[in-house]
């Protein structure tokens, strides 16, 4: 997944107006009324210290964004020519000393709000005077042809730096370690999908458990999407839990070890915003609507990191559930009413042999092997 830039605002547009005409120097006059335009409006300000970072980016894009934006640019003018077939030449002309510069660096500039008056230098030289004067179609082109810079430049910023794709299988569990400092812990049967921008980090949860430590970013947030839940951290230990498969798991549970994250639906996340806090938990449904927030369980936030999994009350055949996740155990229960018994207690899931000893001393129920499958049944009546 990825998210659209905000759309530019006149703030924008002039701030990169302004880089375009500074890239050969103000002369006083200019330079005044450039001071006099940022100190009108903090929003100008902002606009020019946001796009300055980007600017400067440009001298670090790597080999192939620049081919791209190369190829962008030339598309773009050529269309441009192509619909009015004064607007290379009148590209040109406005450019002047800039053509090489612009070539080199491709920058993003797309002066589109209403233009000055004829006579005002807008891009610094005097060969810049004479293009302001040419009509209002050709002024449009040129427009076009600058703004593919724009276009391409915003395309390569918005393109993912990091993507990866990971599982585990029955019984495996997994640590991660990502390249911002963020580490994972995976739990059996669990899938990630990770993706990092420039802006932001993402890791999506399709499948499984997995606790995460998350290094500290406050320019990029670090998001975990699990089906109809989104949460968002800063700098915390939780864990996550999306096994849509399992009767009775159909839902999300994040528990929270250290720090502090927000939890919302991922369609509604105004409407449902719930913020937790070291030793909170919360479960959502399975469209996304979260219950009330509780304690943490004394078994901790992932009893799976030691090898535990603990069931507080939790019906036989949903216990069974759980452990067939982690391999095959051979085990079936074929009495609704003996499915239903609920269960308390802690389990290795990897050996469930000692599950089976404990269970007929848990309930009240006896097994019966046969061909290899043991059935659990509901026990006499004394």
């Amino acid at each position: 997944m990825s998210r659209s830039d905000p759309p530019m605002t006149p703030a924008d547009h002039a701030a990169l107006e302004w880089f375009v005409r500074g890239v050969d120097g103000l002369d006083a006059d200019a330079q005044r009324a450039f001071q006099a335009w940022r100190s009108a409006d903090p929003a100008h300000a902002a606009a020019w210290d946001r796009w300055g970072a980007d600017w400067r980016l440009l001298d670090t894009l790597p080999a192939e964004g620049v081919r791209h934006l190369r190829g962008q640019l030339a598309a773009d003018k050529a269309q441009a020519a192509v619909r009015n077939p004064g607007a290379e030449s009148l590209a040109r002309e406005a450019s002047g000393s800039r053509g090489a510069w612009f070539s080199a660096k491709v920058p993003a500039v797309a002066p589109t709000h209403p233009q000055p008056a004829r006579g005002r230098p807008r891009f610094g030289p005097q060969g810049a005077t004479r293009a302001w004067g040419r009509p209002v179609a050709a002024l449009a082109s040129l427009c076009l042809v600058v703004v593919g810079g724009v276009l391409g430049w915003s395309h390569w910023r918005n393109q993912p730096v990091y993507l990866q794709t990971l599982a585990t299988g029955p019984g495996q569990q997994s640590d991660v370690q990502l390249p911002d400092g963020s580490a994972l812990r995976l739990d059996t049967r669990t899938q990630i999908d990770v993706s990092f921008w420039r802006q932001r980090r993402e890791v999506v949860l399709p499948e499984g458990q997995a606790v995460f430590r998350v290094q500290g970013d406050a320019a990029r947030p670090f998001d975990v999407v699990a089906g109809p839940v989104r949460i968002t951290v800063v700098g915390t230990r939780f864990s996550v839990r999306h096994t849509p498969g399992l009767p009775g798991e159909e839902g999300v549970r994040i528990a929270v070890e250290e720090g502090r994250v927000r939890v919302a639906r991922s369609d509604a996340p105004g409407a449902s915003l719930v913020e937790l806090t070291a030793g909170q938990q919360v479960t959502s449904d399975a469209a996304g609507r979260l219950g009330p927030v509780a304690a943490v369980p004394a078994a901790g936030i992932a009893p799976w990191r030691d090898g535990r999994v603990s069931f507080d009350d939790t019906p036989l055949s949903q216990a069974l559930a759980e452990f067939a996740r982690y391999g095959t155990v051979n085990l079936v229960v074929r009495d609704p009413g003996v499915g239903a018994l609920r269960l308390t207690g802690t389990f290795d899931p990897r050996r469930p042999d000692n599950f089976l000893r404990a269970l007929p001393r848990t309930l009240p129920v006896e097994l019966h092997e046969r061909g290899g499958i043991t059935e659990i049944v509901a026990a006499p009546s004394p």
